[in-house]
């Protein structure tokens, strides 16, 4: 999408085509922010998404943080998730590293009650499993918090390599 206009342009099945992975699979986000059109910018666009997102309850919050893969040991993923685990090398993993982001993980959604989501881009597998030693310690709250935070910065991301900033 080069301009905002031709996002603006946009059938409701083709934006949510478009944009309906923008938060793992959670296409009513892209639906209730197709509504907010027209957007004046790309800027705009994005805080759409972001304030629907933000107006979520906790039970949405939790279906959203359930909707994403577990790292390096899922098999099944969207497109993006795959891209995004293959740039930061979760897909070379040693056995020892797998049998850490096993543990992990399990570890990890036994005590929080999803799994663990982390903007992988920018972040190689020792940085994103330094990272997962560090929240797997704190407690649920904060790391509901957290999770909220991981979320929109994937989801910035991920926008902004739709719109191709």
């Amino acid at each position: 999408m080069d301009t905002v206009d031709k996002v603006n342009n946009l059938s409701k099945s083709d934006f949510i085509s478009i944009f309906g992975n923008v938060f793992e699979k959670t296409s009513w986000i892209s639906e209730k922010t197709y509504n907010l059109k027209p957007f004046l910018n790309f800027e705009a666009l994005q805080k759409s998404f972001l304030s629907v997102y933000d107006k979520c309850n906790d039970k949405q919050y939790l279906e959203i943080f359930n909707s994403h893969p577990q790292l390096a040991i899922e098999k099944i993923m969207t497109e993006h998730s795959k891209k995004e685990q293959t740039q930061s090398k979760l897909d070379t993993c040693t056995k020892e590293e797998l049998e850490e982001f096993i543990q992990l993980n399990h570890d990890y959604k036994k005590k929080f009650n999803f799994p663990f989501i982390i903007a992988v881009a920018n972040l190689n597998k020792n940085e994103i499993l330094d990272n997962f030693k560090q929240r797997i310690n704190k407690n649920v709250s904060e790391e509901f918090e957290e999770a909220k935070i991981q979320v929109k910065k994937i989801a910035t991301l991920r926008l902004n390599q739709i719109l191709k900033k």
